[in-house]
């Protein structure tokens, strides 16, 4: 018999392991353990073992013993030391040995007969019961023998009937692969004679090869099997002709059994069907294991890169994280290289100036006297932009009203403007706009031709405006200067000619180039929703060409071109460099100011803007909390302001100066305060733009913002702030300053109410009805009143009615009747605003 281990010897002998390795050490076979294998020698002296402890010896004439063991278990419940009863188990153990005496010596059993009936009868039945449990015992192993034989019989014919079965299934094995390979080599024959006889008889008939494109679909076969006519695969065959399974009717490719490790490149942001596909799952799968992870998430929600990475790591990917600006970095990569050969482009013109020094006389002259011929009633200017053809090249001009969207391009950082245009009044000379307009001009770093306009009139001083000029460092080419002076007339078209020839001088210097045939980029113009078409931006293209079509990305948002139009409002398919269009088909309004790209695909460009999204977020928070007033003095322990930049416009020149030179004598060695702009009049768009850039305080001291400026402001998170005495304004500042923060007192505007139309009341005077525009209208509460965004009296109400009834308080879109006391001098047209002062505890 074979070599068994120690488990299968107690499995056959009916024993537990445990009691077999127990016999075998007693029987002198140590070392061993349920898988070490049993020899044979070591089974006999297990055996020979087993025989004698049971009183059988292998020596003839020896006595035969058996030796009984026998172990009861019982339980006992005893009273524990606490009261408590407890369970113990009492196990008793009985061993007895039994010796059989041989036929061999009746001597020694008569003699030992006789001894034993000297004993008293209790002996005697002790013997009896011995006899008979020794009969029992060898009944008992004589039972056990056989069933030990018969097992390894039934074990000997199990493993013949198997051994039996493994011949008969590879014979049946080999048998069908030899009958399919005999079908196969028929099939082919037939098949060949089937071509061999078809061509035959086609050669016969005069007619094409069988397989030729005009065969007319003849000689075609049925059958899983056979090769299609015309060099089609057949079913079950690759291309070399090779069958791709062995089996008929059975695919050649096998589903891939372990599950693929990928490393999965995560965004900052990414949607959930993006995110299975890089998986290469179903988006259903990777949903499910957002809900186990405790995410409610559908397939096209956009997640952030760290919950992408629990996910891929849940599913037994690798995730590798992109680098913050990874998004950014490969679409500019991708860009630049599709780059080609440049070549010179038309300058980008802005022109700016005061508003009544002609500026807009200027560009219509140039406008109807550059548009072609056929072009009946001018130019409609669709678009802020056009561009004219000169006789030494094209130019191309942005039609911003004053310099706010020059301004609000360079608080975003765009660079669109080439040449500035700056138009000034030969009678006026420089005026407050003119001069604003050269700080812009220069601080962006764009060279000036100046127009001397209204050059036709006999008050017209073109020295004057040289020598005023040339105080704001603004010097003339004669005298030694940079800036280019032309002498024009709008109104006769005197010396537009040297204009543009001027302009054109200037962009040769500058050398513009652009690459036609690369992705087109450029700047946003501006850009509104329109109720028809959707969002609708206009751009300015600056290098490459846009096409119908084309995915862009500006700013924050993208989308595909779905419409393009032209200066004149008609369709158009491209556009080239210096060239500005308006396009449709974008998801939002970008800013002005703002880049645009062709991108590839839809999927890049959607990435890089949610990318920008959340940058955006982070930046605009950032920006916040450092222009928060409140915070001024913590930053400048923390050593990031040095500056602290204010805003100031007032209602009349003396409030200016006056409060210009008091909070600049507020400066000390740590702090110094910087008036960045100060101004007379309202706080309009430009002023906010110019905030926004030099990231200031925003101050109006008697006058107010309007919609467009206001709109600016919380859009950035710049604090505005509203002021009428200035000894409040120096007492804040100085308190920003120092670090006391102490309560302050700052006034709400909770309602603002226009006067439609004024009325007179015999008792009560003038009565305005007014129409309440924003907020609520109170009766006690303190109101002003403003005429053109200036406070001109500031007071309270006297009566405030609704139809004929004393209400306390009017909403807004409702109409009412405003009685001002002792003021009689309201207009229509003036804002009456309700406000409030409310205690605010400042915290560090």
């Amino acid at each position: 018999m074979a070599e068994v281990t120690v488990k299968q010897l107690a499995e056959m002998v009916g024993v537990s392991v445990e009691r077999l390795l127990e016999q075998m050490q007693e029987a002198g076979i140590s070392g061993k353990n349920e898988t070490a294998e049993v020899s044979e020698t070591e089974r006999q002296s297990l055996l020979n073992h087993l025989k004698r402890s049971h009183g059988e010896d292998t020596d003839e004439g020896e006595p035969k013993k058996i030796t009984l063991k026998r172990k009861t278990t019982s339980t006992l419940k005893v009273a524990g030391a606490s009261g408590k009863k407890k369970t113990v188990n009492v196990e008793v153990r009985k061993k007895r040995t039994y010796v059989k005496r041989s036929e061999m010596d009746e001597g020694a059993e008569q003699a030992e007969t006789e001894v034993a009936a000297q004993d008293v009868q209790p002996q005697e039945e002790s013997n009896r019961e011995a006899e008979q449990a020794a009969q029992e015992a060898a009944a008992q192993a004589a039972r056990e023998a056989e069933e030990k034989a018969a097992k390894e019989a039934e074990e000997k014919a199990a493993q013949e009937a198997e051994a039996k079965a493994e011949a008969d299934r590879k014979a049946a094995e080999e048998a069908r692969k030899k009958q399919e390979a005999e079908t196969r080599s028929r099939q082919e024959a037939e098949k060949k004679a089937r071509q061999q006889k078809a061509e035959a008889r086609f050669k016969a008939s005069g007619d094409a090869r069988p397989g030729d494109d005009n065969r007319r679909g003849k000689g075609k076969k049925k059958g899983g099997n056979d090769d299609r006519r015309g060099g089609k695969i057949s079913r079950n065959r690759g291309r070399n002709g090779k069958p791709l399974s062995n089996k008929p009717n059975e695919h050649g490719f096998k589903e891939p059994t372990t599950q693929q490790v990928m490393e999965v490149s995560i965004p900052e942001s990414i949607t959930v069907a993006d995110l299975a596909k890089k998986m290469n799952v179903k988006a259903a799968e990777v949903i499910k294991v957002m809900f186990g992870m405790g995410a409610m998430a559908t397939i096209n929600q956009v997640i952030d890169q760290d919950t992408a990475t629990l996910v891929v790591e849940e599913m037994g990917h690798t995730p590798k994280p992109m680098q913050e600006n990874a998004v950014e970095e490969a679409l500019m990569e991708s860009i630049q290289a599709q780059q080609g050969d440049s070549e010179g482009r038309a300058p980008v013109v802005t022109v700016m100036g005061h508003v009544d020094h002609g500026k807009t006389s200027l560009l219509d002259y140039i406008r109807s006297s550059r548009v072609a011929s056929g072009e009946s009633g001018g130019i409609t200017q669709h678009i802020g932009a056009y561009h004219v053809d000169t006789d030494n090249g094209m130019v191309t001009f942005l039609d911003t009203p004053g310099h706010a969207a020059f301004t609000a391009m360079r608080a975003r950082g765009a660079s669109v403007t080439d040449i500035v245009i700056l138009v000034v009044a030969a009678d006026d000379g420089v005026m407050p706009q003119t001069e604003e307009a050269v700080q812009h001009a220069k601080a962006a770093g764009v060279p000036l031709v100046v127009a001397v306009n209204k050059i036709d009139k006999e008050q017209a001083d073109p020295d004057r405006v040289k020598n005023e000029l040339a105080a704001l460092d603004v010097i003339p080419e004669e005298w030694g200067g940079e800036n280019q002076f032309v002498n024009v007339s709008a109104k006769t078209g005197q010396g537009i000619d040297d204009l543009l020839d001027a302009v054109l001088l200037q962009s040769e210097i500058l050398e513009l180039t652009a690459v036609p045939n690369a992705p087109a980029q450029g700047v946003v113009v501006e850009s509104r929703l329109d109720k028809g078409r959707g969002p609708v931006a206009t751009v300015l293209v600056q290098n490459g060409t846009l096409r119908k079509g084309d995915i862009v990305l500006a700013g924050l948002h993208y989308g595909r071109v779905r419409a393009m139009l032209d200066e004149n409002g008609k369709p158009i398919d491209s556009a080239g460099p210096a060239i500005p269009v308006e396009i449709q088909g974008l998801d939002g309004t970008p800013n002005a100011g703002d880049e645009f790209t062709m991108v590839s695909n839809e999927k890049k460009a959607r990435e890089v803007a949610l990318f920008r999204q959340g940058k955006y977020r982070d930046v605009k928070l950032a920006r916040q909390q450092k222009s928060k007033l409140e915070n001024l003095f913590a930053n400048m322990q923390a050593g990031d302001v040095k500056q602290f930049n204010i805003v100031l416009k007032t209602d009349v020149r003396g409030s200016l100066e006056a409060l210009t030179h008091a909070l600049e004598d507020l400066s000390t060695d740590e702090v110094k305060v910087n008036i960045v702009s100060g101004g007379v009049g309202g706080i309009a768009e430009t002023d906010a733009n110019l905030a926004v850039t030099a990231d200031a305080l925003m101050v109006g001291f008697n006058v107010r913002a309007d919609a467009q400026a206001r709109q600016v402001l919380e859009r950035e998170g710049i604090e505005l702030r509203y002021y009428s005495v200035i000894y409040d304004i120096i007492d804040d500042v100085k308190q920003a300053m120092g670090g006391l923060l102490s309560p302050e007192y700052r006034e709400e505007i909770v309602g603002i109410a226009e006067v439609r139309d004024v009325f007179k009341a015999p008792k009560i005077g003038a009565v305005a009805g007014c129409m309440v525009t924003e907020g609520t209208v109170y009766r006690n509460k303190r109101i002003r009143v403003l005429r053109e965004n200036v406070v001109i009296y500031e007071g309270e109400l006297e009566s405030l009615r609704r139809f004929k009834d004393n209400v306390n308080e009017v909403r807004q879109g409702m109409e009412c009747g405003i009685g001002v006391k002792n003021y009689n001098d309201v207009k229509v047209g003036d804002q009456i605003e309700v406000y409030d002062t409310v205690e605010i505890q400042r915290t560090l």
